[in-house]
């Protein structure tokens, strides 16, 4: 999408933007002249993330934009006033607010630690709400007001909360602030709104979770930028409360060609989570097999090497087709496959049917896609089964 200038002049201030899609955004946004305030935590150079607020600073300024850079975190409620007044004595003027910052942990409730839940309640939801709550005094004086989430829409199927209650209900508190913001403001001409991708989107959190193969299954941060500028440069008092889709909106604006934002172009995408009922119809169009699961586990244990294992590092019970598969891939134990009983609890447990089984292994059937379709089960640490996208990569070579 093309910059039109419509920004100029105006003031952004957005969370997290140190790295990944806040800081894609900003980049976006100071080509139009925009000024940015990037209120992140990360002043000091992270040793597995790249990106700090000053690094961050000097591409938005490069790109065409002023910017403060902003240490902030914003579960402290002084540091987020006195960032926010920061903003506007350094700019004259707050137009723009972006809760783009959030913390992600896909566990079951019983796997949840209280210290995770507090983390991601304290940021999604209520450092959500604190940042537009200070934010808002300011844009009542703005005459092009905007808050953008975010956070996805608000779609009540339980399978959006049955495997991992706690992150729903954090990234939900998000969304709900678009929901009673939308309408408590709407006199004032303050849109509130929230976008979420229809796919999943690389960054620096999903290769820390899935792993660099995850690459091929993105698109680029890129598409949320364009999407969200959309949003921004529509007029506040008609484009408010709503939950957009990036790649729908993007289609309403005249963009056609998606691929540019694929991370490899050809490549099958990777549904995202929470998202309407209609994305949830899974293409037929996989090939027919006859490959059985014992061939899957040999070839399991053809593979399986001390880097693997230290990658998984778990204990998983495999139910296909109602026969079980114990692996343990836990580092300081040895490796086995077997179809023995246990008494210890699994780290995790997947149910499918033995041809679905067989075609997520051979790449023929994405395992996001057929957990979101129900032909999938996971008990226990999300985070673990996206690790085993890796290790099936590695079988598919060998079937």
């Amino acid at each position: 999408m093309l910059n039109t200038g419509k920004l100029a002049g105006r003031t952004a201030f957005i969370t997290g933007a140190s790295r990944g899609i806040g800081k894609v955004i900003a980049l976006k946004l100071a080509k139009d002249g925009c000024n940015v305030a990037i209120a992140a935590k990360t002043a000091d150079p992270h040793p597995k993330l790249e990106g700090t607020i000053y690094t961050a600073a000097k591409e938005v300024e490069a790109a065409g934009g002023k910017c403060l850079p902003l240490q902030v975190d914003i579960r402290n409620e002084d540091q987020v006033k006195d960032a926010i007044e920061k903003t506007v004595n350094q700019f004259g003027n707050l137009d723009i607010v972006i809760n783009n910052a959030s913390a992600i942990n896909l566990t079951g409730t019983e796997d949840t630690e209280m210290k995770r839940y507090d983390l991601m309640h304290s940021i999604n939801t209520r450092g959500t709400f604190m940042v537009s709550k200070y934010a808002i005094p300011h844009l009542k004086r703005s005459n092009h007001a905007h808050i953008l989430n975010l956070s996805p829409p608000l779609v009540m199927n339980p399978i959006w909360f049955r495997p991992h209650v706690a992150y729903t209900m954090a990234k939900y508190g998000m969304s709900m602030c678009v929901l009673g913001m939308a309408h408590e403001f709407k006199e004032d001409k303050i849109a509130v709104n929230a976008l979420w991708p229809r796919t999943a989107v690389w960054t620096a959190a999903i290769n820390m979770l899935g792993g660099e193969e995850g690459r091929k299954s993105c698109r680029k941060p890129e598409i949320l930028a364009d999407a969200a500028y959309a949003i921004l440069t529509k007029s506040p008092a008609d484009f408010t409360g709503n939950f957009v889709i990036d790649e729908e909106l993007l289609k309403e604006e005249g963009i056609t060609d998606m691929e540019q934002y694929a991370e490899v172009p050809g490549e099958p995408l990777m549904q995202d989570f929470f998202l309407p009922d209609k994305y949830l119809q899974e293409a037929s169009d996989s090939k027919s097999t006859s490959l059985a699961a014992t061939k899957i586990f040999n070839g399991i244990a053809k593979v399986m090497n001390d880097e693997l294992k230290k990658q998984i590092n778990a204990l998983l019970l495999f139910q296909i087709s109602n026969q079980n598969w114990l692996l343990d891939a836990r580092s300081d134990k040895p490796f086995r496959i077997s179809k023995e009983s246990t008494d210890e609890t699994p780290d995790i447990t997947m149910i499918a049917k033995e041809e679905d089984f067989v075609k997520i292994v051979k790449g023929d059937m994405k395992a996001t896609s057929a957990f979101m379709s129900g032909k999938l089960k996971i008990k226990g640490n999300l985070q673990i089964a996206m690790k085993l996208e890796q290790l099936f990569v590695h079988v598919k070579a060998k079937l």
